[in-house]
């Protein structure tokens, strides 16, 4: 008689393969499945701060060039405390969300602007702030002032940014600039050329909104111009 020869039995079928470490009865775990990639967050929160940027935008030029009389000076807060404050902040954070931290600085700080305005003029307006009459000219002054240094700063940032950026935020400078001077010495000419300034940003950040829109909607990219910086 022949002896039988012991060999590892090789699987026909199963979720392992022959090893001669493991018998039939230890087989190998079919590999795991690798986990789905999780769905990139996409969109541009231009959508919402641009719009709500050249709202209040439109209001204040509106007010600078007297389409209102003087003495309405709160003319334009309805619209930049609700639909500009408010729309600022919420592309803010949805830029932010996307992880887009330079198109976050840039609404957080004009929702900063936009709101602190409205708080100006509300608490000039009814005495919140317990500012004199006296103070008013100086508070004024403190405010523009203020905001113009950051603007400026925000405009040697966008140096690195498409061209049609740096064009609007000099306009803001200028615009801010204007009103300031006219604010300092009494001046409606001054004030009154801070308001077209205003109208002149608005027409670059109307380009802007027509860009998104169209490359939202599928068509084509507007050209928007070479940075300064590269």
């Amino acid at each position: 008689m022949s002896q039988a020869t012991d060999r590892p039995v090789e699987p026909t079928s199963g979720n392992y393969t022959a090893d001669p470490g493991h018998s039939a009865a230890h087989p190998h775990p079919a590999p795991a499945a690798a986990p789905a990639p999780e769905p990139v967050a996409v969109g541009d929160p231009g959508m919402i701060g641009v719009p709500a940027f050249l709202i209040g935008s439109i209001a204040l030029g509106l007010v600078l060039v007297g389409f209102v009389p003087a003495t309405a000076t709160g003319a334009s807060i309805p619209i930049i405390m609700t639909a500009t404050g408010i729309g600022q902040l919420v592309a803010a954070l949805w830029a932010a969300r996307l992880a887009e931290n330079a198109s976050a600085a840039i609404f957080i700080i004009f929702g900063g602007f936009w709101l602190s305005y409205a708080a100006l003029v509300l608490g000039l307006t009814h005495n919140w702030f317990g500012i004199t009459t006296a103070d008013t000219l100086g508070t004024q002054k403190l405010f523009l002032t203020s905001w113009l240094v950051l603007i400026v700063l925000l405009t040697l940032v966008s140096l690195r940014l498409p061209l049609a950026f740096t064009v609007l935020f000099v306009l803001v400078d200028l615009a801010l600039l204007l009103v300031l001077l006219g604010t300092a010495n009494g001046s409606t000419t001054l004030t009154r050329a801070g308001g077209y300034a205003v109208f002149a940003f608005v027409i670059v950040g109307a380009y802007l909104f027509l860009n998104g829109m169209s490359v939202a909607t599928g068509g084509r990219e507007y050209p928007l111009g070479t940075p300064v910086l590269h």
